[in-house]
């Protein structure tokens, strides 16, 4: 690209964290009017190259241009009045204020030196009706919205800053299907009106559908550039990881499946489960499949114990189990790793060591007294088990990759040795090499006789993991696929309760 096309440019631009290099020596620009793709795994330096465009961090060395005006900027609000905005993996809103508060926090409008509510409100209306987001209230607390829903406000909020320069950071990953369309639409329209977008994500799909240029990172140092086409999937996965990549998908089953672990019969709750029949067996990967909001985050809360009311039969290794709290639900042998990890999972100013521990004090206590010894034993197995990258187990789980914080959050409830490991869309966020590791996991688990009941927003990680799939539709199950039958289009199908059978 030449130079004078840019928009954004970083020259040389290095940022060091004590002895650790984040970036090393990296040298980018993208142009106005395009969507450039920045791919590399978990700790490639994505995030860090973000944070220093977009005024979080400042660089240790190299230069920074915006429209060709060497810049340095102290915080986001400088990065933002210059025209750059990002939208992070983090939510940064503010579950008590409304949409319209959230939306409007940094520039509310402003009448005789007070917030205009009025108009307030009015523009948030117009934001969502942009989002195609009508069904949200603006007056509505974001903490009633749901993951997706919330996601989409942290959009408007960006759009409402009227950004020259948008970064999003893995910013479908928390969107149902319609709402990644939106996305699509929302991005090709800035690019139209001259907007820069930097978009990262770890879904191939969505890069090829939408970026004009792709750029990869691996280990703090931009790799290489290139149109979109000219590389293939296969050689852009391999530049990210720096060895050739074996098959994505570990082999499916090769030992018998063993004895039903897990049986439900006719589970309801509210109006998310309306008759929920499933059965889980030993040695199995069992898939949740289907659009979002069918009721499978439901269903994995409330065999966790965490939702109460829930009515119906359920069927625990041979002997009736009526889950009443997480508590009971990890005494008995069932483990969940939860949607978001960085509100559901984990204690992010918490060390490493300490959330891998959180579920197993008892098992590294003597006498109701933590044994060091013990404890410190159970942390090292669990960061070599998953092969968490840390400096010292004692640093805040917040300074991990999301890779690695995801890791942490599978690893402290495999230390219990689960019978069952209920997983909600695990992968999310995570780049392939991490993807893989997961995926091999599972299988390990299954081949030692555990069962996995997994729900992922990912057709094709379903269809590549799972020896069963059950999709779910409006509360309930409606198709169970696998072998030959366990195809995307079958799911896609299931998903809408469209049937073979049904007249065109």
């Amino acid at each position: 690209m030449n130079s004078s096309d840019a928009i954004v440019q970083l020259r040389g631009v290095s940022r060091y964290f004590g002895g650790v290099t984040a970036l090393d020596n990296v040298n980018f620009s993208c142009k106005a009017g395009s969507i450039h793709g920045i791919l590399g795994e978990n700790g490639a330096g994505k995030s860090t190259l973000i944070k220093i465009l977009s005024g979080v961090l400042g660089a240790s060395e190299g230069q920074i241009l915006n429209n060709g005006k060497q810049v340095s900027y102290r915080s986001t609000a400088e990065a933002t009045a210059d025209g750059i905005v990002c939208i992070f993996q983090e939510l940064s809103l503010v579950p008590d204020l409304t949409v319209a508060e959230n939306i409007f926090i940094d520039q509310p409008p402003r009448r005789m030196g007070m917030i205009d509510n009025r108009k307030q409100r009015q523009m948030a209306v117009e934001l969502l009706a942009r989002i195609k987001c009508e069904d949200v209230d603006p007056d509505a607390h974001i903490r009633e919205l749901s993951l997706s829903r919330r996601q989409m406000i942290e959009i408007a909020k960006a759009l409402a800053k009227n950004p020259r320069v948008l970064i999003l950071d893995e910013a479908t990953s928390a969107l149902t299907s319609n709402d990644v369309e939106t996305v699509y639409d929302l991005m090709n329209e800035l690019r139209a009106d001259g907007v820069a977008c930097i978009f990262i994500s770890h879904r191939m799909k969505e890069v090829d559908a939408l970026c004009d240029r792709l750029s990869v990172f691996r280990n703090g140092q931009h790799i290489q550039s290139f149109d979109k086409g000219g590389l293939n999937e296969t050689e852009i996965v391999q530049l990210m990881i720096g060895r050739e990549i074996t098959a994505q998908y570990p082999p499916k089953r090769s030992t018998p499946i063993g004895e039903t672990t897990l049986s439900v019969s006719s589970l309801r709750w509210e109006n998310s489960l309306k008759g929920v029949d499933l059965q889980v067996n030993a040695g199995e990967i069992v898939g949740l499949g289907g659009l979002d909001g069918q009721g499978h985050k439901e269903l994995l809360l409330g065999l966790f114990g965490a939702l109460r009311g829930m009515t119906g039969e359920i069927t625990f290794q041979g002997g009736t189990y009526k889950p009443s709290s997480p508590a009971q639900s990890k005494r008995q042998g069932l483990a969940l790793v939860p949607e978001d990890r960085k509100t559901e999972g984990l204690m992010l100013e918490m060390s490493i060591g300490d959330n891998i521990l959180l579920p197993n004090y008892k098992s590294v206590s003597q006498a109701g007294v933590i044994n060091g010894r013990l404890a410190n034993e159970a942390i090292a197995k669990a960061i070599e088990l998953l092969q968490i990258k840390v400096g010292s187990a004692d640093d805040p789980v917040e300074t991990l990759s999301g890779g690695n914080q995801q890791k942490v959050v599978i690893a402290k409830w495999l230390m219990l040795n689960p019978d069952i490991i209920l997983l909600n869309d695990p992968t999310r966020g995570i780049d392939v090499g991490t993807k893989q590791e997961i995926y091999r996991l599972m299988r390990d688990l299954v081949e030692a006789g555990k069962s996995v009941l997994l729900y992922s927003t990912d057709y094709a990680e379903l269809i590549g993991c799972c020896d069963r799939v059950c999709v779910m539709y409006d509360g309930r199950i409606v198709s169970e696929l696998e072998g030959d039958t366990l195809t995307e289009e079958a799911i896609v199908a299931a998903s809408l309760n469209i049937h073979k059978d049904d007249p065109a």
